[in-house]
């Protein structure tokens, strides 16, 4: 819950910068010269750029929960299983271990987005967030039935 919370916060927090942003490249369009009009629109285009950002990672966390609550009531969700230092932090061995027995499962059934959501949370816990992320995209697209790009 917390981090909901921090989420929507920091998500108003930009909106604002957002607005205030939008605010100024206006006023530079305003002034009317080639310069100021010119410095306008390059700073309108920030906004655009932060908002599209935004709401696609809005869309992709969101479905990302969705999978979590089917996964959760199917009873598939992967066990924590993970050895931690005394301090909280996830042992880096442990984690290796954990993403090899993952890996196993997704390429026995690379087809089944429950293994590739099982992946990506094993790809997380290993510090690896990019791979992480693009196991989730490919979990939320094989469970949507959207194409599925080949493994690069």
């Amino acid at each position: 819950m917390r981090a909901k919370i921090t989420y929507f916060v920091l998500a108003a927090v930009l909106v604002v910068y957002f607005v205030l942003v939008g605010s100024r490249g206006v006023l530079l369009i305003e002034q009317g010269t080639p310069l100021t009009v010119a410095f306008g629109v390059a700073v309108l285009v920030l906004p655009f750029i932060g908002a599209w950002f935004l709401w696609k990672t809005t869309v992709f966390a969101r479905s990302a929960n969705r999978l979590a609550r089917e996964l959760e009531a199917e009873g598939g969700l992967p066990v924590d299983e993970l050895v931690r230092t005394p301090g909280g932090r996830i042992d880096r061995d442990s984690a290796d271990a954990v993403f090899a027995k993952r890996r196993a499962e997704t390429e026995e059934s690379p087809d089944d987005w429950r293994s590739w959501f099982r992946l990506a949370v094993a790809y997380y816990d290993a510090r690896d967030t990019v791979r992480a992320r693009r196991a989730m995209q490919r979990a939320i697209a094989l469970h949507d039935g959207r194409p599925v790009r080949a493994q690069s």
